[in-house]
């Protein structure tokens, strides 16, 4: 007798799939990889006079760039799977709901992780960064981006059902991950010690952060995808 899949199982088939499609696809390599470097360099043109500036506001360009390419990623990918009539298959398999969610959390977590180890070493030269603190660094980013992630994947699925979803998805995920942008901003600057207090607290939050959004998203999927 076949074991029945589990929601793990599920998520663990989904996270694969989106992988594979990326692949093919190259959403990142192609399109949002180059975005992200282009605005990582025009940052560094636009505040060259001043390098002081630049340095300070290293933090928050980063995880600026890393908000616009997740919003570029969601719409590139979350748009063929709407073409395709994918997320409408996906209803019909039978999988669980919160399993298609979590699969493609992992999936985009991934994405945007190595997204940002490219980025990382882009600020390592462009803006002259020493990272210290690198625990803290590391926690704060996977945190963040699994935040960005679980927000992310929710607000995909919607607006890939609607005709704007190139101009409604930015309007509708920028603001909820705003506290996410400051939390990660904070936390980097005290880990590259630019403020004298605690790194971890901010890590804590952007963990609550997460938290909720993951919570929030396995629930709110399952109309969201009987609606596809």
């Amino acid at each position: 007798m076949t074991k029945p899949r589990g929601m793990f199982d599920d998520a663990l088939l989904m996270a694969r799939k989106d992988l594979q499609l990326e692949r093919r696809a190259k959403i990142g390599l192609g399109q949002v990889l180059p975005f992200a470097i282009l605005v990582l360099l025009l940052f560094a043109f636009a505040l060259d006079p001043d390098r002081g500036v630049l340095k300070q506001a290293t933090p928050g360009l980063f995880w600026v760039t890393v908000l616009f390419s997740a919003v570029l990623t969601l719409q590139r990918s979350f748009g063929l799977e709407s073409e395709d009539g994918i997320l409408e298959a996906l209803r019909l398999t039978g999988m669980s709901p919160a399993g298609i969610y979590l699969g493609k959390v992992t999936a985009l977590t991934l994405e945007l992780l190595l997204l940002e180890a490219v980025l990382a070493v882009g600020v390592a030269v462009l803006y002259d960064t020493h990272f210290i603190g690198i625990p803290l660094l590391l926690v704060i980013a996977f945190t963040a981006t699994l935040g960005i992630a679980g927000a992310g994947a929710v607000y995909g699925a919607l607006a890939a059902r609607l005709r704007s979803r190139e101009t409604l998805l930015p309007l509708l995920l920028l603001p909820l991950l705003a506290p996410v942008l400051i939390a990660a901003t904070r936390g980097c600057e005290v880990s590259l010690q630019r403020e004298a207090m605690s790194g971890w607290p901010w890590a804590a939050l952007l963990g609550i952060f997460a938290l909720v959004y993951l919570t929030l998203g396995s629930f709110l999927f399952r109309p969201l995808l009987e609606d596809a």
